[in-house]
């Protein structure tokens, strides 16, 4: 991302021991802004070079006796700045769709995965949710799976290491919840598979957050219209013949339902992300979290807009 005069200035969106690095994590202690090599590993959140030597001055012999003896041991030395969770995800993914590979498991897959509002309803006599969750996991053919993960990589190498793993880990996986209940309300009782409406939270998130520091989001808001308006482009061109748009969108197969639930899930967590950055909102931060995913939660009482 290109940044504005306004981002260039303002010193907190950059490692203080290295200008030139945008970074969105802190240290826990000093609540400095550092980039992944400035910083370490720490049971909760990370820490600067600085702190690090602070706390090292503090030890007292017993500490520093023991800490030599764990650092003489070989240790595999790993990049603090691979994106992990994202590679985990599309790991799982990946294994997922393998598995559905295998004759008589895929049908299976499918059927337990996907997503279809039915099963949220007490009248159906089966209640699944965790379905809203796990029609990330299923897609519908190679370049479906295949296209989502490789949009996956592009965002989350950049966005994972702003947020940190298991923030990174939470809007993915209450995106997915997201553009489920967005099915659910707009499309009710049609079958959905992919992980789009996660991948759109992911967009909806970079947008928020590249705005919040002062980043130029053009092309980040160009790449959303585009990827969110190609269905309709499709059904449209598809509907010169049958006039029918509605059924021409229809027939497209992608549900552009789950894009507007992910970006508009991705955008407030973005925004929950960019005011509660402090350590010591860190419980604020949670609180509002677990609030948000219990009203989209809520949002399946309301009764569904039949798509057409």
């Amino acid at each position: 991302m290109s940044s504005t005069e306004e981002f260039r200035r303002n010193s907190d969106n950059f490692c203080y021991r290295h200008p030139d690095r945008q970074s969105f994590v802190l240290c826990q202690r000093c609540m400095r802004t550092v980039c992944s090599e400035c910083r370490t590993p720490a049971a909760v959140g990370v820490i600067c070079p600085e702190c690090m030597a602070e706390q090292r001055a503090t030890q007292t012999p017993a500490q520093k006796k023991a800490e030599r003896r764990w650092a003489s041991r070989p240790m595999a030395i790993v990049s603090s700045d691979r994106p992990r969770m994202t590679l985990g995800i599309i790991a799982v993914t990946g294994l997922v769709y393998i598995i559905g590979l295998i004759p008589g498991l895929g049908p299976v897959l499918s059927s337990l995965f996907a997503f279809n509002s039915l099963f949220l309803l007490p009248q159906a006599g089966v209640i699944q949710p965790w379905r809203l969750v796990t029609v990330a996991l299923v897609h519908d053919g190679f370049f479906h799976v295949g296209l989502n993960m490789l949009a996956l990589w592009f965002i989350g190498r950049s966005l994972e290491p702003l947020l940190g793993r298991w923030r990174f880990l939470a809007l993915y996986v209450i995106g997915a919840i997201g553009g489920s209940v967005a099915v659910a309300l707009l499309a009710p009782g049609v079958w959905t598979v992919g992980a789009s409406g996660a991948i759109f939270a992911l967009f909806g998130a970079l947008l928020v957050i590249g705005r919040h520091i002062g980043a130029d989001i053009r092309v980040i808001g160009i790449l959303i219209a585009i990827n969110f308006a190609w269905p309709f482009v499709l059904a449209a061109f598809n509907a010169i013949g049958s006039g029918n748009f509605a059924a021409s969108l229809a027939a497209v197969g992608i549900s552009w339902q789950a894009h507007l639930g992910g970006l508009l899930t991705g955008a407030v967590i973005g925004l929950i992300y960019s005011r509660t950055r402090a350590a010591s909102q860190r419980g604020l931060q949670t609180g509002l979290m677990i609030a948000f995913t219990v009203v989209l939660l809520a949002l399946l009482a309301v009764p569904a807009i039949a798509y057409f």
